[in-house]
């Protein structure tokens, strides 16, 4: 039998959908304790029935402060720990025409980022009454480079990636292992909005065995696909050629807004 994730005690947010819940399945039928997070309680509980001695559901919005306590309280009435946290919560909206609607920014960085931030406040204690814990969110490939329409989604994931850099940094004196995960297009209910072509689309269950892969490792990074990272990391280092030759085919904007 090929190395995974097993006999551990799991919360993976986002999971009624997804990436999210394609780890959830994976996880589950690995004899992992998996608690699984949403706001869609129906599908939470169309997925408990899959194994419910082995899955628990915990139906919260995440970028709700005020609901946080309880939340905390909820999962430590599961398990006196955690092994892992798998933050997989997330949205995704694009900035057309440069409209700069603050509402929609908020809404984006609620859903990516402050929602994190939430994740681990509440996992934190249980993380520490674990020998070996990890703490592991979704990020993406887009915050590599600047993409046209992402200035919303794209700074969200940017800021992901420094807090976790900065948990890392914090925390490196203690046993916690953070890493961050950075996919590239996903076949999911987000993603099949996009109006654009999505080069090297993966399916949910290819992203999960990707993802289960890279946190059986010891590295603080996982990306995939490598033909398309590779790239990207690439262009991140020169982003002359990016500007020049790549974002000008992308861009949909010729003039400036005037009101």
């Amino acid at each position: 039998m090929s190395q995974g994730i097993r006999d551990k005690v799991l919360w993976i947010t986002g999971a009624s959908s997804g990436i999210g819940r394609a780890l959830t399945l994976r996880l589950v039928e690995q004899n992992n304790f998996v608690i699984a997070s949403s706001r869609r309680l129906d599908a939470l509980t169309e997925l408990q029935k899959i194994a419910p001695s082995r899955l628990r559901v915990l139906d919260c919005d995440l970028s709700d402060d005020a609901v946080m306590p309880g939340v905390a309280r909820r999962l430590a009435g599961f398990t006196d720990h955690l092994d892992m946290v798998i933050a997989c919560a997330g949205t995704c909206e694009y900035d057309d025409d440069l409209q700069l609607d603050v509402t929609m920014y908020r809404r984006v960085f609620d859903g990516n980022f402050f929602a994190l931030v939430n994740t681990l406040k509440c996992a934190q204690p249980l993380l520490a009454a674990s020998r070996s814990p990890v703490f592991a969110a979704l990020g993406s490939l887009s915050s590599v480079v600047p993409f046209p329409r992402a200035e919303a989604y794209g700074s969200s994931k940017a800021a992901v990636a420094y807090f976790l850099e900065s948990v890392r940094a914090d925390t490196s004196l203690t046993p916690l292992r953070v890493v961050h995960i950075r996919p590239g297009f996903v076949d999911t209910r987000l993603t099949q909005r996009n109006d654009f072509d999505m080069p090297f689309l993966m399916t949910p269950d290819q992203a999960a065995e990707r993802i289960e892969q890279g946190l059986c490792g010891v590295g603080h990074t996982v990306d995939f696909p490598k033909r398309l990272s590779w790239p990207l990391r690439f262009l991140g280092f020169f982003s002359s050629i990016w500007f020049r030759f790549c974002v000008p085919k992308m861009t949909r904007i010729r003039t400036l807004r005037k009101n």
